[in-house]
């Protein structure tokens, strides 16, 4: 397991203990974490589990995929430097810790 820190678009923040290879999306919308829409249920096809994710951190992570980075043209907040969908990010044991923030709006 490993231990997510998302900051709802409310400002609170909740740590979720993600099973490691489960997508950051899949462990926030479990824990019943606010800001996430997840319309397409995690395939890369909605942009609706958009996030920031903390910027000390974000080479951490794999580089976006081309499929990727065409949905993140489709956000409805601001796309920001450190704009990923979290169904594209995995939970693995090196990101234990990291805090992802959500967008005011997916929609």
């Amino acid at each position: 397991m490993t231990q997510i820190t998302f900051i709802e678009p409310s400002g609170q923040e909740v740590t979720v203990d993600i099973k490691d290879g489960w997508s950051l999306m899949q462990g926030a919308t479990s824990g019943g974490v606010d800001g996430i829409v997840a319309e397409c249920g995690g395939s890369c096809a909605c942009a609706t589990c958009h996030c920031y994710v903390d910027e000390a951190r974000l080479a951490e992570l794999p580089v976006p995929s081309d499929a990727e980075l065409a949905m993140l043209e489709n956000v409805a907040a601001e796309r920001r430097p450190n704009s990923r969908l979290s169904c594209q990010i995995k939970a693995m044991p090196s990101l234990a810790g990291l805090r992802v923030a959500l967008p005011e709006t997916q929609e």
